[in-house]
């Protein structure tokens, strides 16, 4: 027998269904039938879209890879000079927007730039490789997303047995060996999970990409809704990209079904000690990473922001603060509160129907902001024009949009693809708790509410505080469902940054920049102090 949803339940119901909306109508759009748009596309920009997608994804999954993995294996297995700094340190390119990146290397490395003018006035060097290439984008989301990679290859490090590693010693494998023969093959799992979230993320960006001039789906998208004014052509590309997301996060489960590594009993690695060269070049292989994905790039944009300090000391950054913040804000607490109710209905309900609800809420995370801004506007504008519609017949008079260009389109938007993080976060939390303390509460007289209240929020701060933190970064970097929705001349950060370096305005576009990443190295630190904490204990 079913239990009743209660109120928690319903809500998390309707959140769910208000989830799906724009996933049903981009999906939907496959049955609308083939457009002169999308057949002029396919036999034009198509292919080209699909090919510099998979060759991109390709990049950079070997460049995360191939940072992630070396690093979390020497910090976890090595000890050398800086090594303490340095295991944290290779979080902070999290904070650091591949968008922003593009810009800072761009201008530090074209034509006329310090590092190509020094190179032919020193070497005659006539030759450069060109940044704004696909390779060039692969290399920019490689150096902003690797942290994926390393925190769960870390993760699965050290959490790896001594006996496993020291067999493989026995077996007569060198060091190296042992680590692409043992630790690797253990660590396969993590490795896959990091790298399906970095390629995601790649899939998802729209600044770096567009910047760069490449044609893959993101660009293309666009292209198809603003420049050709096609939402049904742009609605059918989100889908081709969702084919995408789908096969990626096919591949991480296939990883991980068919891998179950256990140890009887768990030795943990210690750190062998390194010195002189070989001591050298592991410092050197986890230090550049921090150095071209966070020092030079934040380095590059004090110095351009300096350069260009009157144009941002007045009230136009005032206000491209106080938009961002404000969505960024208004976004975290809600996610927050939803989060909390669907996580905790969950645990008071265990009702099959809310369970698949909160699992279903968890992709919206892996749908891409361009995705969602298309998902999100076509049923929008259908449901204001219908209000609009009623309303004049009611007034008699025109009325105009409600809902469209909003905030709360904007908030409505953030929240199909943030609430995931939030949710999981909670989940992470409640599950820390015992339902000893939520029983001795009930045998006190009080409810599912009072519990909640002044049981399970104190214990949760932690994770509030973690949920709220993400979310509000996530806002603020975020460019492609900002572009779409924002309300007419409300601009925040990225949209200031993305439309100044579109101009070619580079060192202007340092200043909005610059705070972006200050802004988001609260949140990484935060999250890699409690990392660490929980790790070492």
């Amino acid at each position: 027998m079913s239990r009743p949803l209660g109120v928690l339940g319903i809500v998390t119901l309707l959140v769910g269904i208000a989830l799906a909306v724009p996933l049903a109508s981009v999906l939907s759009s496959l049955f609308a039938g083939t457009g002169d748009t999308l057949r002029h596309l396919a036999q034009t920009a198509l292919p080209r879209y699909v090919a510099n997608t998979l060759m991109l994804l390709l990049l950079v999954s070997a460049g995360v890879i191939s940072m992630g993995v070396v690093s979390a294996w020497l910090v976890s297995s090595y000890r050398f000079p800086g090594r303490g700094i340095l295991e944290w340190a290779l979080m902070l390119p999290l904070a650091v927007p591949a968008y922003v990146m593009a810009y800072v290397y761009t201008d530090w490395l074209q034509f006329t730039g310090p590092v190509q003018t020094a190179l032919r006035e020193t070497m005659g060097l006539k030759w450069f490789p060109e940044i704004r290439s696909l390779p060039g984008a692969a290399a920019m989301l490689s150096l902003a997303l690797f942290p994926y990679v390393y925190l769960i290859a870390r993760t699965a490090f050290h959490e790896l047995s001594r006996s496993a590693i020291e067999a493989g010693r026995l077996a007569g494998l060198d060091a190296w060996g042992a680590f692409f023969r043992v630790a690797v093959p253990l660590a396969r799992p993590a490795i896959v999970a990091g790298a399906s979230l970095a390629l995601m993320e790649t899939l998802a960006d729209f600044g770096t990409v567009s910047y760069f001039a490449l044609e893959v789906f993101t660009t293309g998208i666009f292209k198809a809704w603003l420049s050709l004014g096609d939402s049904v052509a742009a609605a059918q590309l989100s889908a081709c990209l969702l084919a995408f997301v789908v096969l990626v996060l096919a591949l991480e489960r296939a990883s991980r079904s068919r891998a179950a590594y256990s140890s009887a009993t768990r030795r943990p690695l210690r750190p062998y000690p390194l010195g002189g060269f070989k001591a050298f070049l592991a410092m050197a292989a986890c230090a550049l990473p921090v150095v071209f994905g966070f020092a030079l790039p934040a380095f590059l944009l004090l110095g351009m922001a300096w350069e260009e300090r009157g144009a941002y000391l007045g009230a136009r950054m005032l206000a491209l603060i106080a938009n961002s913040f404000t969505l960024a804000g208004l976004t975290a607490l809600v996610a927050v509160v939803l989060g909390l109710a669907m996580a905790y209905a969950a645990r008071l309900n265990r009702s099959r129907v809310v369970t698949a609800v909160n699992r279903a809420a968890g992709f919206g995370y892996a749908l891409p902001g361009a995705v969602v801004a298309v998902g999100v506007l076509v049923p929008l504008g259908k449901l204001d024009n219908a209000l609009s519609a009623l309303l004049e017949r009611m007034a008699g008079q025109p009325v105009g949009l409600l809902l469209t260009g909003t905030v709360a389109a904007l908030v409505y938007a953030y929240l199909v693809r943030l609430l995931a993080v939030s949710l999981q976060t909670m989940e992470a939390g409640l599950a820390k708790i015992t339902r000893s303390m939520e029983d001795a509460a009930r045998s006190l007289g009080a409810g599912a509410a009072a519990t909640l209240a002044r049981v399970h929020i104190p214990l949760l701060a932690p994770s509030l505080a973690t949920a709220a933190l993400l979310v509000f970064l996530d806002v603020l970097k975020e460019l492609p469902a900002t572009l779409a929705l924002r309300p007419f001349n409300f601009d925040t950060l990225a949209i200031e940054a993305y439309n100044l370096a579109k101009d070619e305005r580079l060192a202007e576009a340092a200043a909005p920049a610059l705070v972006i990443v200050a802004v988001g190295l609260l949140p990484v630190l935060y999250v890699t102090r409690r990392y660490f904490q929980a790790t070492r204990s």
